[in-house]
């Protein structure tokens, strides 16, 4: 049967990764705040009647186009951003043959869970190791 993933990590490379996705996250994180702030801005100026062009709207475009180029490093690397307020986040892998993904979540340490690729959060297992 065909692989879904082009990438799969070993536990080792995925745990290798974790400071530059770390550094994603927390880039996503002030793009989000900063995507935030304006469009609030454009909320005002639009209920104010006031053209909406000009120096409010490129800013929000740079931010957009930022978390789009944040987002593409996990594309690229076939990394699966499952929740992003969570930071939740599968790695394709292979286990005895089979695609699972290694899942890893901001707050944790490392990467402990695997789950199958359609069981999803609720079905995560610990590592054995």
């Amino acid at each position: 049967m065909p692989h879904r993933f082009r990438k799969h990590y070993t536990v080792a490379e995925a745990r290798a990764l974790l400071p530059q996705v770390r550094s994603w996250l927390e880039r996503l994180g002030q793009l989000r705040g900063a995507l935030a702030k304006h469009d609030e801005r454009l909320v005002a100026l639009r209920t104010q009647a006031n053209d909406l062009g000009g120096e409010v709207v490129i800013a929000w475009v740079r931010v957009m186009a930022d978390l789009q180029g944040v987002l593409l490093e996990f594309h690229q690397r076939d990394i699966q951003v499952k929740d992003l307020d969570r930071g939740l986040l599968d790695f394709p892998a292979l286990m005895d043959g089979k695609e699972v993904f290694l899942c890893w979540e901001q707050e944790e340490e490392d990467i402990g869970f695997w789950h199958d690729l359609d069981a999803g959060y609720a079905g995560r297992e610990r590592l054995e190791e």
